[in-house]
């Protein structure tokens, strides 16, 4: 896999965004989340005052895939309805599945690559250029990335110093939603520390409440649980060492990581429908169910990215009131700041194709998504007043002041075989684990076994 070399990062810069969160969240859970008061960064995030030129396209026709669905979905389809509005160009969504590289292998073999796809790991992105899918960006796509990524978002998107990907959309995965009416029954405070998470789980259980909602029949969720506990465990430079596969997966930091989740995962009614239960579950449902059932929640808590708002607007809980989020705890010294993120990537290289990549660099695409909601931008230069709720705007404000200091998912840098394919790698290897949290060094030794597969090497 290609070196994390923009994201090795400093422990203590780590650190300082944890603290940065936790306190905002802190501050915004007391002021009631969802007010209209404008941040100050900049426009209030319209196009107003942009100083993006796209080149006229009319007659030119361009497919755009990802795997996003539902309101995402829908609300991407907004963004790409402004670039025609502004370039004349007819631009089509293309549904993908997981794991995309496979769906746009079949594509290709087809002879009908769609222009753009948002490829949502940085293997991924490596196995498109080894593939000779995947076309550099141009020069004007480059200067808009320059102007408004850090380096360590730039850094992401290249492969072998070249740069492929524009990462429009960002995820802070560590963070618990709450139900806060659960909570308040319960006399459950928010934690600092994997302790005072159990301790909160307890109340919750006495209360009659079950306290953990997880999304099990996605797998990608179980790995976003495991890098947490890992990155805040065993620190840092391991993480990246794993990441790479450098180290291997029967470490003993890993069985600690996996010993310290089995302390949830393998405790008997603090999943909501058990193991199996949590197997048959999809991540939206996972939240949803969080905060439907009024007294009688089937969970108090969900663990995901800042894109679980998303799926809490389809209940009736209000972001901020009812529906309260924490950074997730520190298990070691330190509390984990793991990102996500998609990027977008040419495939058929056009001055269209080129232009909507330059476009989704800008502020002016990712503030259009940012008002609706559920969505999270590296992009510097989008204003803080672009995001609904107070917050989100928290969210997006840590994750800009963070800079380079973050750890990449780590899922999403391996091979796409062991990171990213549903029913297969990590993902099978840590749903095999919900089912059966005891088997730590059976989990740990098929994890090696795939992982090494996978990423061609032993070592």
């Amino acid at each position: 896999m290609r070196s994390n070399s923009g994201t090795i990062r400093t422990h203590r810069a780590v650190t300082t965004l944890a603290a940065l969160l936790a306190g905002a969240l802190a501050l915004t859970a007391c002021s009631g989340g969802d007010s209209d008061k404008k941040g100050d960064g900049g426009t209030d995030g319209g196009a107003t005052g942009s100083t993006l030129t796209l080149p006229k396209l009319n007659g030119a026709k361009l497919e755009v895939a990802a795997v996003w669905t539902g309101t995402e979905q829908a609300n991407f389809k907004k963004v790409l309805a402004e670039f025609e509005k502004r370039t004349g160009a007819k631009v089509t969504f293309v549904p993908a599945q997981d794991p995309i590289i496979n769906f746009l292998g079949s594509k290709i073999a087809g002879g009908q690559p769609p222009d753009v796809a948002l490829l949502p790991q940085p293997g991924a992105i490596k196995q498109a250029v080894q593939k000779g899918w995947a076309k550099p960006l141009g020069a004007d796509a480059l200067k808009e990335l320059r102007k408004n990524y850090s380096q360590g978002w730039q850094d992401i998107g290249k492969v072998d110093g070249k740069s492929y990907g524009v990462y429009y959309k960002a995820a802070n995965k560590s963070l618990i939603w709450y139900n806060a009416k659960a909570f308040e029954n319960a006399g459950a405070k928010e934690p600092k520390s994997w302790q005072d998470l159990l301790t909160a789980a307890q109340a919750v259980y006495d209360s009659g409440v079950t306290p953990f909602s997880v999304g099990g029949a996605d797998g990608w969720t179980l790995t976003d649980w495991f890098e947490n506990v890992y990155l805040s465990q065993a620190g840092p430079e391991k993480y990246d060492q794993l990441a790479q596969h450098k180290i291997k997966w029967t470490d003993p930091s890993v069985k600690q990581a996996l010993t310290t989740l089995a302390q949830i995962w393998g405790k008997k009614d603090y999943v909501a429908g058990g193991a199996d239960g949590a197997l048959q579950t999809e991540f939206p449902a996972s939240v949803t169910q969080t905060f439907t059932g009024g007294d009688q929640p089937k969970a108090a808590m969900v663990y995901e990215g800042d894109f679980a708002q998303v799926n809490i607007g389809d209940t009736k809980a209000k972001v901020g009131t009812d529906a309260k989020v924490f950074p997730f705890p520190a298990v070691g010294s330190d509390a984990p700041v793991v990102s996500g993120g998609d990027a977008a990537v040419v495939l058929k290289d056009s001055k269209a194709a080129q232009a909507l990549a330059t476009f989704l660099a800008s502020p002016d695409a990712a503030t259009i998504q940012a008002k609706l909601g559920g969505y999270l931008s590296p992009n510097k230069n989008v204003a803080e007043s672009a995001y609904p709720n107070e917050v989100q705007r928290t969210i997006a404000k840590a994750l800009i002041a963070s800079g380079d200091d973050f750890r990449f998912d780590m899922s999403d840098q391996a091979p796409q075989a062991f990171g990213g394919t549903p029913g297969k790698g990590e993902w099978k290897d840590l749903q095999d684990f919900l089912k059966n949290p005891k088997d730590v060094a059976g989990t740990q030794a098929q994890l090696e076994k795939d992982a090494a597969a996978a990423y061609g090497n032993g070592s």
